[in-house]
């Protein structure tokens, strides 16, 4: 490892004095091999926390999996395969529910927030088709709403495989992701095995290394030592704005600077043709990973704190960060 950049060291530490969180992580990568990190204030270097609405790009990930196998496609219609749906919200897509552009209404009301962890992911979605539209499919982004339950579900359907199992299976394993698992977003307390209807938005409890794998693979374009998780084409399709030209009905605290949307994640700067070139998934509790594929640098602040008091110093220590990249060859490991 290198030693991180001083006004990095120094700006973390006002996130714990000036901001009042108690403590705060960040990890630095750059082709797989860690080039720094910092620990401020009270964070063990193992802590394992809720991750809030970071989860969001794991799920888009793991069901991007499923699209890989051709067992779903983006722009199909989830009516044909959910006959819940009908009418318009019918001809809602995976890639409307992915992007939130499905018009089923934003994270205001917490409604998937807020049902049964205990029932099943099939029975969450039953719930969700009897709520009415609120826009018209593709018309507009409202961060947040239950999409997500809805892929999952799509997901689970066509693998045959509930959720968990699922991820353990496609990403948890591969990425040796000891430490993860899904719960509700209001009870990650929950032993994980009586959880049948996780959080797909918000219910990821996970550790900064943990997550660091995560980016890693992403980082490589899909592949995790050697192993081919995401085909370049799903990554790819993650990192693709499906906002643009779009309102933006409703942004989450804090997220106002982070621009347009792509799959489960944040596109913060993008080319002319949709790709984006700096992703996020930031969390209504403080984590905040990040790519940057302009300088192949990849990082995480990992946190228990709410993000909209944190928002500004994060983007300060990510811009700290990114104007100290080494330009030497990334340290190997021993």
């Amino acid at each position: 490892m290198i030693p991180p950049p001083a006004a990095l060291v120094s700006k973390l530490r006002e996130v714990v004095v000036h901001d009042h969180a108690p403590g705060v992580t960040a990890m630095v990568l750059r082709d797989g091999q860690l080039l720094y990190r910092v620990d401020i204030g009270d964070i063990d270097p193992g802590a394992q926390f809720p991750i809030a609405s970071a989860s969001k790009w794991v799920a888009a990930a793991l069901v991007l999996s499923v699209v890989d196998e051709g067992k779903l496609a983006l722009d199909e219609p989830v009516g044909q395969r959910l006959p819940e749906f009908t009418g318009e919200a019918g001809k809602i897509t995976l890639r409307q529910l992915l992007s939130f552009t499905s018009g089923q209404g934003s994270i205001r009301d917490l409604f998937d927030i807020r049902q049964d962890p205990h029932i099943t992911l099939a029975e969450a979605v039953v719930q969700i088709a009897a709520r009415p539209l609120e826009d018209q499919p593709g018309a507009v982004f409202k961060y947040g709403s239950p999409a997500l339950q809805v892929a999952g579900r799509l997901a689970e359907q066509a693998t045959g495989k509930p959720w968990a199992a699922l991820f353990d299976e496609r990403i948890g394993k591969p990425l040796g992701l000891k430490r993860t698992y899904w719960s509700g977003a209001l009870r990650p307390d929950l032993d994980p095995a009586t959880v049948r209807n996780p959080n797909l938005q918000g219910g990821l409890v996970t550790t900064a290394d943990d997550y660091a794998r995560f980016l890693t693979m992403l980082a490589a374009g899909g592949i995790y030592e050697g192993r081919q998780i995401l085909s370049p084409a799903a990554v790819e399709a993650l990192e693709t704005a499906q906002t643009l030209n779009k309102p933006k009905v409703y942004l989450p605290p804090g997220a106002a600077r982070l621009g347009e949307y792509a799959l489960g994640n944040w596109c913060e700067a993008v080319t002319s043709r949709g790709s984006c070139t700096v992703v996020s998934s930031a969390g209504a509790l403080g984590t905040f990973p990040w790519i940057d594929r302009g300088s192949g640098v990849y990082g995480i602040f990992f946190m228990r704190y709410w993000f909209k008091t944190v928002a500004g110093d994060l983007r300060q220590a990510r811009r700290i960060i990114l104007d100290n990249v080494p330009p030497n060859a990334v340290p190997r490991a021993p």
